[in-house]
């Protein structure tokens, strides 16, 4: 784990850095008050079957965005399916609230192997 103090947006914050077996993880949290106003991680693909899951459909992934962000709605989040590099994904992005998601979904697992979480002025 690496913690540092940084400023983004000029914000004073911990910027903070691990690393699990099947994935690298980053958050940015405000020194003042502890709000994360960034996130990102990604799953190692090779990890996404092992994490095991079940398929799911583009209305089902836009679903799994929603509840990771409660108070947005389906309707405004923009996904399209790719599948140009061998595996098959959903990428996606929203913007909720001041903040800029974006995601991939393995579309065979279910599982958010990439998302990203900025504050946006």
């Amino acid at each position: 784990m690496k913690v540092e103090r940084d400023r983004e947006n000029d914000i004073p914050i911990f910027q903070v850095e691990f690393e699990t077996e099947y994935g690298d993880y980053d958050f940015e949290i405000a020194v003042a008050g502890g709000k994360i106003i960034g996130a990102d991680y990604e799953v190692d693909e090779e990890w996404l079957d092992r994490l095991g899951g079940s398929p799911v459909t583009l209305e089902e992934a836009k679903q799994a965005v929603q509840s990771k962000v409660p108070a947005s709605s389906t309707e405004s989040i923009q996904m399209r399916e790719e599948g140009g590099d061998g595996r098959g994904r959903f990428e996606g992005e929203l913007f909720h609230d001041g903040i800029k998601y974006e995601f991939e979904i393995d579309p065979a697992t279910g599982i958010i192997f990439d998302w990203n979480a900025d504050l946006r002025e």
